[in-house]
Order: structure tokens, then C-alpha cells, then sequence
């Protein structure tokens, strides 16, 4: 799975690093048009699931509707909109859902597994697991109770668990995937190499170091959909 971002002046739940990018990518001009024609690009090139993250104003802005219908047209598999509450994403989700993009929905540590029962409900295409409390950012660690939360998701859905916000080395990686997760988001750290050093050598190394995580991590988890054919977004 490959996510982009559409910059926003506010990045309200994201760190410095993803906040410095989005503010390069404003000044340089990027529109929300010319993201979904990179995911149009990547799409012909790749069925690679492609997920859009953004925030409510810029979807606002070119009408819901037709963010969605442009959003299909593009390949975007999925979009993650992190300052939209469960109660305001009523019309969103409707409109994903006509154009058959999935509305995925964010679940944070200090939820209550009620509510996330109900944002699991909601959600579509996966659950994005939060690891910490705050922004995005570049962690050395995992949090102690995130095999017990995974575990009480999986009493309240059926989708898969991807888990992100801080995850940026190999064995964070395994560490998430061993707790039971499905996947892992990955996003500042890719940024701020990026950002440091863009050549395209050095960051296809850092996403193998991370993918070699992830292999070793899935040794140890269990299956929680034994039987199950392939999800979506991998």
C-alpha cells in the first residue's frame, strides 16, 4: 500500500516532519488536482492499493462529491481524513461509498472499546490503529499495551489493523506486527530521508530494511483471519 498526501496548511495530527513537507509542497503550488494525478500515474503503473490522506478543507473545498468521483477516477483505493470526527463523516462516507472508495477511519489509544466498536463500524477498508497519543513522528519504541489493544479491536471488527504514528525502524516494525497488527504506516521517517536525501537508492533501501521487518514480524503473529482470502491492502 502506498499513501500520498494532499497538503493542508493545518496538518492538525501530524509532526514536524510531515508538517515541514506539506508546507514545501503549498509553497511549490501542489494542488489536491495534481496528487490524484500522481495516484492516476501510479495506478497505471502499479495495482498497488493507493490511500490519499488529507483533512476536511481541502475536500471541502472541491465539493465532496466530486472528490470522491476524482478520487475513483484516479485509483485511489482509500482516503484518511483525520480531522473528521465519527459523528461529521456522515456525508463523506456516503460519497466515498457511492464511488467505491473506502472511508478509513482512525482510532486513537484513549478511545474507550465502545466507541471504537462504533468507528469500526464505520470504518472501511481498514482500521487505522493509532500507537501514540499526539502527532505523527519518528519513535524509537512501541507502546507496552499495544498487543492488548489490538487484541480488544479484534472483539469489536472484522477489518484489518494497520498500526501507525511513530513507527520508523525495522524492529518497531516487527514489534507491531508480532502484537498482531496487519499492517504498518510508516510515514515520517520516509519523509525526513526524503527531505534529507532524496536519492531514490538510499530511500528504496530504508522501505526494504522496513519490509524485512515486517516479514520477520508476520513469523510471529498468528493469523487472526485464518482461512480468509488475501486483504485488500497489502
Amino acid at each position: 500500500m502506498l499513501e500520498l498526501g494532499i497538503p493542508f496548511s493545518d496538518p492538525m495530527a501530524d509532526g514536524p516532519e510531515i508538517r515541514q513537507a506539506a508546507e514545501r509542497a503549498l509553497r511549490s503550488g501542489t494542488r489536491p488536482r495534481d496528487v490524484l494525478d500522481l495516484a492516476a500515474r501510479l495506478r497505471e503503473q502499479s495495482p498497488m492499493p493507493v490511500v490519499l490522506t488529507t483533512y476536511a478543507n481541502p475536500v471541502l473545498a472541491m465539493g465532496i462529491s466530486r472528490f470522491a468521483a476524482d478520487s475513483a477516477a484516479s485509483g485511489v483505493d482509500g482516503v484518511i481524513l483525520p480531522d473528521v470526527s465519527l459523528e461529521a463523516s456522515g456525508e463523506f462516507r456516503e460519497a466515498f461509498d457511492r464511488e467505491g472508495v473506502d472511508h478509513i477511519q482512525l482510532v486513537v489509544p484513549s478511545l474507550p472499546v465502545g466507541r471504537a466498536a462504533e468507528i469500526g463500524r464505520a470504518s472501511r477498508g481498514f482500521l487505522y490503529v493509532v500507537a501514540w497519543q499526539g502527532t505523527t513522528g519518528v519513535r524509537s519504541d512501541v507502546p507496552e499495551d499495544l498487543a492488548s489493544r489490538i487484541r480488544s479491536l479484534r472483539g469489536v471488527t472484522h477489518l484489518p489493523l494497520c498500526v501507525g504514528f511513530g513507527v520508523s525502524r525495522r524492529e518497531q516494525v516487527r514489534a507491531v506486527v508480532a502484537a498482531g497488527a496487519d499492517g504498518v504506516v510508516v510515514g515520517s521517517a520516509l519523509v525526513r530521508l526524503a527531505a534529507k536525501d532524496g536519492h531514490p537508492a538510499r530511500v528504496e533501501k530504508f522501505v526494504g530494511q522496513l519490509a524485512t521487518g515486517l516479514a520477520h514480524g508476520t513469523d510471529a503473529a498468528p493469523d487472526p483471519n485464518p482461512g480468509k482470502d488475501p486483504r485488500r491492502y497489502r
